[in-house]
């Protein structure tokens, strides 16, 4: 049996619509911190995902993107699901191995140490 969707990218814009109005109200609390985990690699072209993750910004304190294509050094923000997604996120950081967790708790224990609007170099 083949598996759906295999190669074909996510539907990241699709899945933060249903999230944001099945369970953004529900879940999120005004000092919420979200986590979103994704190369940002959207099958839809970002259709749609800008608007869903302003909307996902305006419920949350914190958006933070853990991007495992940032372990790259010639990673760029040329994708449009990237593009749709930045300009909404307070942190751009990597995710790939131990030590990027590490730095990833560490980044989020300390919310004095927190960088604003981190993913600027990214636009």
């Amino acid at each position: 049996e083949a598996i759906k969707d295999w190669s074909g990218g996510t539907r990241i814009g699709a899945s933060l619509r249903e999230f944001n109005f099945k369970w953004a109200r529900r879940t999120l609390a005004q000092n919420a911190c979200v986590l979103l985990v994704s190369d940002g690699l959207d099958r839809e072209a970002g259709e749609g995902l800008g608007e869903e993750m302003e909307r996902l910004a305006m419920s949350s304190r914190y958006v933070v993107w853990l991007n495992p294509l940032l372990r790259y050094e010639k990673f760029e923000a040329r994708p449009a699901g990237v593009r749709a997604m930045l300009p909404h996120v307070d942190l751009f950081l990597p995710v790939h191995n131990l030590k990027s967790l590490v730095e990833l708790a560490r980044t989020l224990s300390n919310p004095l140490s927190r960088p604003v609007m981190e993913t600027r170099a990214w636009r």
